[in-house]
């Protein structure tokens, strides 16, 4: 469950019964609210915290300003902040006692700053986290060797190479680039997830080939619940894994614990420049 999520952590958990649930962590800049989102999703069952790196601030995105899309600054996406009772004791002493039901458009300018804020963590922030969190941690955003070897340093338990689907930074090197130069370096001492671009069943056997123990969806999902609610999102899923199914029969591969750079061939096309060298 993100950070920025329509629903709140209490909901999302109440819904959710005996399932497994994580915690996807946007790192608000007030220590405070920081604690509390914590010590709320380990009351509702969330048992592993994703802390994401990459989003310290919405990038520039051109296609979301050209149609409107900025559904956060009408708390759509803020649920989370807004029915946190930190933030909202914080909202009301700095508003003259106006509560974020009172000011909903204020609250959510406020929350997406906070969220949203542009600050930057260092390696030793992450102290805070494990000070306040008891289950497995994993870091969101990697994408250079240097950073999965400090996360091995930081004592988290996994790291997820993403990109963030191509979202934060225009001509950012695609996550599949750099996940063997990472499962190379630090493979045997944490687990790595990755997202940014999966699809298709290909895309999860050229994943797990690389050096991921799995893999994540973003953006398909969502497709399928935006046409068809859960049926949808479920169908969208359920078509990924046949996908997938497929893909490793036909390329003879008879298990997941068999997908290894052995199964593919990297191929250079024209304008491809690293083809050159």
């Amino acid at each position: 469950m993100s950070t920025a999520a329509t629903t709140s952590i209490e909901e999302v958990a109440a819904a959710n019964g005996d399932g497994h649930r994580w915690f996807q962590l946007y790192w608000p800049r007030t220590d405070a609210i920081t604690i509390s989102l914590l010590q709320r999703a380990k009351k509702n069952g969330f048992t592993a915290l994703m802390v994401t790196l990459d989003t310290v601030s919405l990038g520039w995105r051109p296609w979301d300003l050209d149609v409107g899309f900025s559904p956060f600054l009408k708390g759509v996406g803020s649920q989370v902040g807004l029915s946190d009772p930190v933030f909202k004791e914080e909202f009301k002493r700095k508003n003259g006692g106006r509560t974020v039901e009172q000011d909903l458009d204020a609250a959510a300018h406020e929350w997406s700053a906070d969220a949203l804020s542009g600050k930057a963590h260092i390696w030793e922030d992450l102290e805070l986290l494990k000070k306040h969190w008891d289950g497995p941690i994993i870091l969101k955003g990697v994408q250079h060797v240097e950073d999965a070897k400090l996360a091995v340093a930081a004592g988290v338990d996994g790291i997820v190479v993403s990109n963030h689907g191509g979202r934060q930074i225009d001509g950012a090197i695609g996550a599949l680039e750099v996940l063997p130069e990472i499962a190379e370096a630090v493979g045997d001492k944490l687990t790595i997830l990755y997202d940014s671009g999966v699809r298709i069943g290909a895309d999860i056997v050229k994943a797990l080939s690389l050096g991921a123990k799995a893999v994540l969806l973003g953006r398909p999902w969502i497709y399928g619940f935006g046409i068809a609610g859960k049926e949808g999102a479920r169908e969208v899923v359920k078509g990924i894994l046949a996908d997938l199914d497929l893909t490793m029969c036909v390329g003879g591969i008879k298990s997941l614990a068999e997908c290894s750079q052995d199964n593919l061939r990297k191929v250079a096309y024209g304008g491809d420049v690293s083809s050159l060298n």
